[in-house]
């Protein structure tokens, strides 16, 4: 007899998209069907990345033919201005150019030949100025975005007088693209009354729906923001989407008629922000067993030309500078720098990874040099429970699971074995060395800005029997409407089959945040749940009705069924029946996250609602030759609570380990002195490939690790597995003190970020032990 499933919860599936994907039916911004009578948008940009404009003048453009429209600051009916918080970022520019490739005119026109023959018949002339390019120079010159922020506990400089060692070292982590396979596009359709109907691909529609409305000089109310879905974001379309959807509705709101705004991939790397690069000087005091007494951390985070995210993305690298270990002092101090570059913004982990990169070179630094085993001094440092440990910055952290998960990662990995047979293998090998080395993460799961936590559903079933859910969070990729599906469904009791994910959109649900923060199940799966049990609510005295069983007996909704005892209707039917009873069957749901509050000028508060945990093993072979290296093998242990659809939370666990990769070991951005980005395309900026995902990839959702007070005892898991890959930089360490490991040199070995061969290649140098060819 076949088992009747009565919830997909908890329960492997497929992405709800996977085969339209994989047979592209599935639509994005690009592919929805158009009027005959839209325009295309192609953006005039600067090709100077600091001066001044002295001359623009866009009367020939005007007269190309096919083209309808050139816009200029002048244009703009509302306010020129498309930064996200602080009002630091014109629209398009006015006088002042402060980047390569930022906006200065919108040609529209019938057709993408016709807007590039307008784009060149613009006259342009600048007064040119010297850019400030790097983050090492915006320093030099005192460039700065913001003001110094600071987090301080304990008695720091107590902790270096008591110390056994004392490591001080420098840390340089790059940018990175966000790569998307759907670069930022966006459709503006014209309504009646001066409305605006928008499909953007955009990670935040409410934050699209306010910049449009404040570019076009029109409520909020007048503007619908749609995602029907992402090619992926990242982060890269949290706030960024905006400029293009409002360049869209611009070039709408003059003509009167549909306008699409897409980028290509060169436009897209060029215009648009990166991870930050930060840059890192720091001391770190040990006692004899390499237990840490005191860290003390100045950092620096290349913001670009404006702000963006780049004050909570400081704050966010500030409150991982301790990853998962107990810090008894710390000083840790950071300032967003600004140079002429694209203006960077929020990317998956969102100054989380640069944070935490900085806490472990100090670890594999003072295991070098106390000759420790860099898994050892990681464990005698991670935070213990009972009484629980509190952060650097005053919350405490309950139910810490780096331990366990080290412990079990070890034994699943052979971790003591393979580093005993490496160790041997590399004493045998002359050309090529190989390593082994372990990095756990703790991170945090909440927007830190605090109002920002809350989001809405609205849920709406058809007297068919039938659902349609609308939530507040888009769908990027990740796998978040088939989260939400199947809490949904958990909830009616009813099969996936019968519910239709709709696309999100701010008529529907308003005033939403950004699906970012790895927070998009935790806050709408709590909102559908609520939804949902309104529903329940208003359904169960009809069903006890058409059961003939007393309204407070116990109702199930499950299988499409409602039941009580051995008593069964269809759920259709009771839908139904509650529909000629006159009974709603819509339900909005809203839930806001408790107890979020940070104080950045006291440097103290709770900015998270729970930390997620993980370890990753990781194994490398490098050649002393080429200074190449691939990936032998990978272990993942990674706490996800319990997993609501455990195949899409392995998916993002792998995905980001190999995006984690990426930014570690291949992806280089590189500027000229004159602002001008050189790697704007695949041929010259190197994202993974499948050959370099390890052969032996091994991943595991810890078990019985259940996470109070989050939907059905989940845990968010988009952003921190990024952060496992910095064990392959461990990893290269251990192969690097191979090729000279009787050097005293070996303790300070010289290996930067990316790791690329030509990388690899200096720090085997560092050590002593590059290649002789005689």
């Amino acid at each position: 007899m076949t088992e009747v499933v009565r919830s997909p919860l908890f329960r492997p599936a497929a992405h709800e998209s996977g085969l339209k994907h994989t047979t592209g039916e599935a639509r994005y911004v690009d592919d929805l069907p158009t009027s005959p009578s839209t325009l295309v948008g192609q953006v005039l940009t600067s090709s100077i990345a600091r001066g001044r404009i002295t001359r623009l003048d866009v009367t020939g453009a005007r007269s190309v033919p096919g083209v309808h429209a050139v816009l200029t600051a002048a244009d703009i009916p509302g306010h020129n201005d498309i930064a996200p918080v602080f009002h630091d970022e014109p629209l398009l520019a006015d006088l002042e150019i402060r980047t390569m490739g930022q906006a200065i005119a919108l040609v529209v026109g019938e057709s993408l030949a016709a807007c590039r023959a307008g784009v060149k018949a613009i006259q342009l002339e600048y007064e040119r100025e010297t850019p400030i390019v790097s983050l090492t120079d915006a320093i030099a010159a005192q460039s700065f975005l913001s003001p110094v922020h600071a987090i301080e506990r304990g008695d720091v400089d107590g902790g270096f007088e008591r110390a056994h060692l004392v490591v001080a070292g420098e840390t340089a982590t790059g940018g990175q693209d966000h790569f998307y396979l759907e670069t930022h596009a966006a459709l503006a359709v014209p309504g009646e009354d001066g409305t605006m109907h928008i499909y953007s691909s955009t990670q935040h529609p409410t934050e699209v729906q306010a910049k449009v409305g404040e570019i076009l000089g029109i409520g909020r109310h007048k503007v619908v923001v749609e995602v029907p879905r992402m090619g992926g974001g990242f982060g890269g379309k949290e706030t960024q989407g905006a400029h293009y959807a409002a360049l869209a509705s611009l070039g709408a709101l003059v003509t009167q008629r549909p306008v699409k705004v897409w980028l290509n991939r060169d436009q897209d790397m060029q215009m648009t922000g990166k991870r930050h690069p930060f840059w890192s000087r720091y001391r770190a005091a040990f006692d004899a067993k390499g237990q840490i007494l005191a860290l003390d951390v100045e950092t620096y985070s290349d913001g670009g030309w404006s702000l963006d995210l780049s004050r909570a993305i400081l704050d966010r690298c500030l409150f991982h500078l301790d990853n998962a270990y107990s810090l008894p002092a710390a000083r840790l101090v950071g300032r967003v720098a600004k140079t002429n570059t694209a203006s960077n913004t929020a990317f998956r982990g969102f100054g989380g990874p640069q944070g935490v990169y900085v806490i472990e070179h100090a670890l594999d630094r003072a295991a070098e040099q106390l000759g420790m085993d860099p898994a050892a001094i990681r464990r005698v440092n991670y935070y213990r429970a009972a009484p629980y440990d509190t952060t650097p910055y005053g919350q405490e952290v309950l139910d810490p699971r780096g331990l366990r998960i080290h412990d079990e990662l070890l034994a699943s990995s052979d971790y003591a074995a393979r580093r005993a047979e490496i160790d041997a293998w590399n004493a045998a090998s002359i050309w090529s060395k190989r390593g082994l080395a372990l990095t756990p993460v703790k991170f945090g799961i909440s927007f830190t800005t605090g109002f920002l936590n809350q989001a809405g559903a609205l849920v709406l079933i058809y007297p068919d029997g039938t659902v349609q859910l609308n939530h507040g969070g888009t769908e990027m990729g990740q796998g978040l409407h088939t989260k939400m599906l199947a809490i949904c469904a958990h909830e009616l009791g009813v099969s996936l089959e019968r519910i239709r994910a709709m696309n999100t959109a701010t008529d529907k649900v308003p005033n939403t945040s950004a699906t970012a923060a790895s927070s998009g199940s935790d806050l709408n799966g709590q909102a559908v749940k609520v939804a949902c049990e309104t529903l329940r609510a208003r359904l169960a005295p009809i069903a006890a009705k058409i059961l003939g069983v007393p309204e407070d007996a116990e109702i199930r909704f499950e299988a499409d069924e409602v039941c009580s005892g051995n008593k069964r209707a269809r759920f259709a039917e009771v839908a139904q029946s509650a529909y000629l009873a006159q009974i709603s069957l819509s339900a909005s749901g809203f839930y806001r996250t408790p107890d979020i509050r940070w104080d950045p000028v006291a440097g103290r508060g709770h900015p998270f609602h729970y930390y997620a945990w993980g370890a990753a093993v990781s194994e490398v072979e490098v050649s002393r030759l080429t200074g190449e290296h691939h990936l032998r093998r990978v272990d993942v242990l990674h706490d996800v609570g319990r997993s609501l659809v455990p195949t899409v939370d392995r998916g993002q666990v792998e995905g980001a380990f190999i995006q984690g990769i990426g930014w570690l070991t291949r992806e280089e951005l590189i500027w000229s002195p004159d602002g001008v980005l050189k790697t704007h395309s695949p041929d010259t900026y190197k994202i993974p490939a499948v050959g370099d995902a390890p052969p032996d990839f091994r991943v595991r959702l810890l078990d019985g690790a259940d996470q109070p007070d989050v939907i059905h005892g989940s845990k968010a898991v988009g952003e921190p597995p990024l952060m496992l890959a910095i064990s392959v930089v461990g990893a290269l360490r251990h192969a690097i003190r191979a090729f000279a490991p009787n050097s005293t040199a070996a303790n300070a070995i010289d290996l930067r970020v990316p790791c690329t061969p030509e990388a690899v290649l200096r720090a085997i140098g560092s050590v002593g032990g590059a290649a002789k060819l005689t």
